[in-house]
């Protein structure tokens, strides 16, 4: 890869609290909760717990992968770079481009509750009007693409307030639900075992949903260009993220099992925290954590917003698409052109989904559809650590378990929800999560074509790279130019 890649990204801008920050915030604890639970609870019933239990083994191989991968290349477009490196640059794009299709849906898809919620504060009866809802909802992407526009520092400051406030509402809640008394059913054991599933391809779908509920702590890793000590914070906070939003995740499905009964959660769809607020804390609770779905909501907008630009700006970059997206605002540091890009075809897409039916319809298939996406970026990426670490697996237990059998199984985990789950679902999930992907080999073959280096790489080979490029913390930062300003570095 030559280096003469024009200005790049703002280094040594985000520091190891900022980056677990951006990947809690990034999994969107509040939001998925409130969002997904009524989908989780539709394809598995009293299993979810389970399902998010047995979905965040093998994503916890992910994120380790994510975490090996992370500190042998340090690049924005992460698995579009890993896997393009180990396995086949064909498999590289398509890993970036699932990205960008799974996050440029799910903007459309998360900016409708953010609308929605905004409103349920001040009027609950406004919240079911979808096109009011759309327009506060475009209002808070509009303003969130702004934030990112900004740069970094800015993107991680506003990410503070707003996660802090949400993780804060959730923490109370987690407390209250624990004392509550009046409730629909006991707690039951069994919700954490495999007898509530409705067989293996039940499983399957249930454990679809869950990846879309941990999906985005990824983000750590698009922001590695702009990480302090990279290498070893980005997989660190990855790993941090999801044990925190797993927590979050289990306390709070096992809260709604016990207290809810199953109409509640089937008639509030998209809203079933504020319903469990309301049960919990009568009056207060369910504002408090609308709250907290709306800043979760926004947060999450962010950071796909983030992870969106950052891999079109390493394709723009890699000239593996149109190059102007590898641009980089001479102020900002930020890659304003794919920013401009997303959204404007996201907010086009916002408007025409309007025309196709309710937030909760809507939303089931978008979270299929990007549940499938994601299989197959996060499965590559699993692969991806076994091929780049294949000559240091047996050097040592921690590489074979943790770099090698743990991210292995990860990834025949997603390729098989994958497979699995086909012939559950809507045929309209199944065109949007397959057709996306379909889509991205239009670009792919062209700039093959053109003949990218990219299609050309320099192999990814942990041993290598360990042992050439490896640079003591210590030095490494006496010869970077540090951020100056307010050290958020805890």
């Amino acid at each position: 890869m030559s280096m003469n890649r024009g200005r790049g990204l703002q280094a040594n801008a985000l520091g190891t609290f900022d980056t677990v920050v951006m990947a809690v915030a990034g999994s969107a604890p509040a939001y998925s909760i409130a969002a997904t639970t009524a989908v989780l609870v539709g394809a598995v019933g009293l299993a979810s717990p389970a399902a998010l239990l047995y979905c965040a083994i093998p994503m916890l191989g992910i994120a380790l992968a994510f975490s090996y991968l992370s500190r042998i290349d340090v690049n924005a477009g992460a698995s579009y770079s890993w896997v393009g490196r180990t396995l086949h640059p064909f498999l590289g794009f398509i890993s970036g481009w699932a990205l960008v299709i799974s996050a440029t849906i799910f903007m459309v898809a998360g900016s409708l509750p953010a609308g929605s919620m905004t409103l349920a504060l001040f009027d609950s009866g406004l919240a079911d009007n979808t096109a009011l809802s759309t327009v506060v909802g475009a209002a808070w992407f509009v303003i969130m693409l702004l934030v990112v526009l900004g740069g970094a520092r800015l993107t991680v400051r506003a990410q503070l307030v707003m996660s802090g406030v949400e993780l804060a509402i959730l923490g109370l809640f987690a407390v209250l639900a624990l004392f509550h008394t009046g409730n629909a059913r006991a707690f039951d054991w069994s919700w954490l075992g495999f007898s509530h599933f409705d067989g293996v391809s039940g499983f399957a779908s249930g454990a679809l949903v869950a990846a879309f509920y941990y999906w985005g702590w990824d983000v750590t890793s698009n922001l590695s260009e702009e990480t302090r000590n990279s290498r070893r914070t980005t997989g660190l906070a990855g790993l941090i993220g999801v044990g925190i939003v797993f927590l979050l995740f289990e306390v709070f499905t096992i809260a709604v099992n016990v207290i809810l009964s199953s109409k509640q959660i089937e008639d509030n769809d998209a809203n079933v925290l504020g319903v469990l607020g309301e049960e919990v804390w009568p009056g207060w609770g369910g504002k408090l954590l609308i709250v907290a779905v709306m800043l979760s909501t926004i947060a999450t907008l962010e950071t796909t917003l983030i992870q969106v630009t950052r891999s079109l700006f390493a394709m723009g970059r890699d000239r593996t698409m149109p190059s102007a997206l590898g641009k980089v605002h001479r102020t900002w540091n930020t890659p304003w052109v794919a920013i401009a890009v997303v959204g404007g075809v996201a907010l086009a897409m916002f408007i025409a989904s309007n025309a196709l039916g309710s937030v909760g319809e809507i939303l089931g298939d978008a979270i299929s559809a990007i549940g499938l996406q994601i299989a197959v970026y996060y499965g590559l990426a699993g692969l991806a650590v076994v091929v780049a670490y294949r000559k240091m697996l047996l050097k040592s237990v921690g590489n074979f378990l943790l770099g090698g059998l743990w991210p292995l199984f990860g990834a025949l985990f997603m390729f098989w929800i994958f497979v699995e789950s086909l012939g559950e679902l809507d045929p309209a999930a199944i065109a949007i999560g397959i057709g996306g992907l379909a889509v991205g080999l239009v670009p792919m073959l062209w700039y093959w074509r053109q003949g990218s280096d990219y299609y050309r790489p320099a192999r990814l080979d942990a041993s290598r790279t360990v042992e050439a490029e490896y640079v003591p913390e210590d030095l490494a930062v006496a010869n970077t130019h540090a951020y100056e300003g307010l050290p958020t570095d805890f």
